[in-house]
């Protein structure tokens, strides 16, 4: 099963990524927003990022890492505190998502402050899953 922890890693390294471009992606929008002069939809490049990239793979890397769970029968406290680090990602990337709904609505107030603080959860989140999985604390099996 090499191919399941592949597609674990690949589908984990997207989410990842997509989750540190997504800031900069809202922060451009919201400037772009900001510099017109008349009201103009917002463009939809955050919302296809979001729907078309990030969310399949942040579903694919759950997804998967549920399967090694399943397959392989891993068992130990790093994992705990791996799912607790992934709850965290999982409640970035909502974060990222209802900042793109109020971009859309023409809600620009406190965009940016919630986006640093998404964007802090994420790296949070993300360093502590590579920590979990690296160090392996807890290892009762």
């Amino acid at each position: 099963m090499p191919w399941l922890k592949l597609l674990h890693i690949a589908a984990l390294v997207i989410w990842c990524g997509s989750l540190l471009y997504l800031p900069a992606l809202l922060n451009q929008t919201l400037q772009l927003r900001k510099d017109s002069g008349f009201a103009q939809g917002t463009p939809p490049m955050p919302r296809f990022f979001y729907n078309s990239i990030a969310t399949p793979a942040a579903l694919a890397a759950i997804a998967s890492g549920t399967l090694l769970f399943l397959v392989y029968g891993v068992l130990g406290g790093w994992l705990i505190l791996k799912l607790g680090a992934v709850v965290t990602m999982v409640a970035a990337h909502g974060c990222f998502g209802w900042l793109i709904l109020r971009l859309e609505t023409g809600h620009y107030r406190w965009v940016k402050p919630i986006t640093w603080i998404a964007l802090c959860v994420a790296l949070a989140g993300i360093c502590s899953v590579l920590t979990f999985v690296l160090a392996k604390p807890l290892d009762w099996s």
